[in-house]
């Protein structure tokens, strides 16, 4: 219970709290990836980590206090359906990388395929 002189109920400012730790959550995630420079990125990454931190922190404390409802249970077929489907981008966004990474390189530097290796693409 809030008292009389607060501005905001407890749980509201709780709320409030935990969306703008999403918000820079999503902010420092951008500014990662965006990040040329690896000294910063570490910095940001290092700061993601710790905003996650306390993300889970805060979501922890309201919910073992009954401010913050879970949403309904999803069926486990549907986050393993999901789980396959960003393995599965995962997988095909490294392939990328690699081929835009071999066709980066000047031909003499690219690993030469066996003759078994171009059978099987063909």
């Amino acid at each position: 219970m809030a008292p009389a002189n607060q501005f905001l109920p407890d749980e509201d400012l709780a709320y409030t709290v935990l969306a703008d730790l999403k918000r820079v959550t999503r902010e420092y995630a951008t500014a990662a990836t965006e990040s040329v420079c690896p000294t910063v990125r570490q910095q940001f990454t290092q700061l993601l980590n710790v905003t996650l931190q306390m993300q889970g922190e805060l979501f922890n404390a309201m919910q073992s206090a009954n401010m913050y409802n879970a949403s309904s249970p999803t069926l486990k077929q549907e986050i393993d359906k999901n789980l396959k489907t960003y393995q599965d981008t995962q997988t095909k966004t490294q392939q990328f990388v690699q081929q835009i990474k071999q066709s980066a390189m000047p031909a003499w530097q690219q690993p030469q395929q066996t003759a078994q290796q171009q059978m099987q693409q063909h």
